[in-house]
């Protein structure tokens, strides 16, 4: 192999690098500046095709992540320029390439990912529009790998994300963290972002390195190094990993969902439970209780030890209702009190929240299963049917139809 192609493959591994780990720090630090989410973008990837044909001549920087910055804001100054007066422009352009100077020298770069976050989870814009902006600035994600994992077609999500970039620079939106009065609040509202892309990845069969759930909990760990010892933050990153360490033993050969307590625990990743175990005892340990560290320790109740332990895990959900009084939360513990053996105080009050969770499917499925327990085969089947009609995943749809089945079988 000659020097020119080593020398090339390596500016080839280092880009790949950059592009996966340090393009949310450098978007975050030209977002910031120049307050444009599409010029930041484009800039950037300006200054990697730069990159791929200056480095294969001169070889490596001292620090590549300084000189794309380096570049990337020479680019944005000309993009500027051309597009204003000189007269309008030129100090503040003047301000912002003294910036910049000796950068390569100096290549302590700072680290504002925490305001992008923040920027992408502005309450501003929709949910979904937030959950994509994420991904596309923090985690990297092309335009159709984000349309793919919903479902939408690449010019619809494209046509989003332009509406969310525009939106967030129409509002005058504060590139900031938020204050301590606006702490808590906005800080749900990305883990709740954060959880939202988690489970949506964690819907699909196949969920590989760039799935959505493993996109989750990369920007969980962000969160986590930028703002550490934040036991909310720590107890949303104990639950992803506590809930992605069972992938491999969500779904059966066939592409159905399988049920937890029916999951095969050889599948289990160990060294990641035993993580999030940990992670939920440091969270625990600062007293200040939140709602991610209660469903992380549902969680960790349903994988330590042999069988879970319901009725810890039936005092937890009645913590959780304190923070989170939701009628969701109040079916999970109905599931809850039944495994207890409380069955049909279970049933009682399934039914109560039925009215209000007419359209949810999960209420159909509990319900169906509780009653298939208590000997009522033709009402779980028919309950069964409700939740099928109701399945949008067709893991769920797999499972549905092979419990509905077993009510037939047994009433045959």
């Amino acid at each position: 192999m000659t020097a020119s192609a080593s020398n090339a493959i390596a500016v080839t591994k280092v880009l790949g690098a950059l592009a996966r780990d340090e393009r949310g720090r450098l978007l975050s630090i030209l977002i910031g500046k120049f307050r444009d989410f599409q010029l930041a973008e484009d800039v950037l990837q300006d200054a990697m095709v730069s990159a791929v044909s200056h480095w294969g001549r001169n070889g490596l920087p001292k620090s590549p992540e300084a000189w794309l910055l380096k570049v990337a804001y020479r680019k944005a100054v000309d993009r500027i320029r051309r597009k204003q007066t000189v007269d309008r422009a030129e100090t503040d352009l003047s301000m912002m390439m003294a910036e910049v100077s000796g950068l390569e020298e100096n290549d302590d770069i700072p680290d504002e990912r925490l305001r992008l976050i923040f920027t992408c989870c502005h309450p501003v814009l929709e949910t979904k529009s937030q959950m994509a902006l994420t991904l596309r600035t923090l985690g990297g994600l092309t335009t159709g790998e984000i349309a793919r994992a919903f479902l939408d077609r690449e010019t619809t999500m494209g046509q989003r994300l332009s509406r969310a970039k525009a939106k967030l620079g129409g509002a005058d939106i504060s590139y900031e963290v938020p204050g301590s009065e606006q702490w808590a609040e906005r800080l749900d509202a990305v883990l709740g972002v954060v959880y939202l892309i988690f489970t949506t990845g964690l819907s699909a069969p196949e969920d590989d390195q760039r799935g959505l759930a493993h996109e989750a909990i990369f920007l969980c760990n962000i969160l986590n190094k930028l703002r550490p010892d934040d036991p909310e933050i720590e107890g949303c990153l104990a639950l992803l990993t506590l809930n992605y360490a069972r992938r491999d033993a969500r779904f059966d050969g066939e592409g159905a969902r399988v049920a937890f307590l029916d999951q095969d625990r050889a599948l289990w990743k160990s060294a990641e439970l035993q993580d999030g175990i940990s992670l939920v005892e440091t969270a625990l340990a600062r007293r200040k209780l939140g709602p991610y560290q209660i469903k992380a320790a549902i969680a960790a109740c349903h994988c330590e030890g042999a069988s879970p332990d319901w009725a810890q895990i039936l005092l937890l959900y009645d913590e959780l209702l304190v923070f989170e009084p939701t009628d969701v939360v109040r079916l999970n513990r109905a599931v809850a009190l039944a495994e207890i053996g409380a069955l049909h105080e279970a049933l009682d009050l399934i039914a109560a929240l039925e009215p209000d969770l007419s359209d949810y499917q999960p209420l159909y499925a509990a319900k169906a299963e509780l009653l298939y327990r208590a000997g009522h085969l033709g009402k779980a089947h028919s309950a069964y049917a409700k939740a099928i009609a109701l399945a949008q995943a067709k893991a769920d749809r797999l499972f549905l139809e092979h419990r509905a089945r077993r009510c037939v079988r047994e009433r045959s």
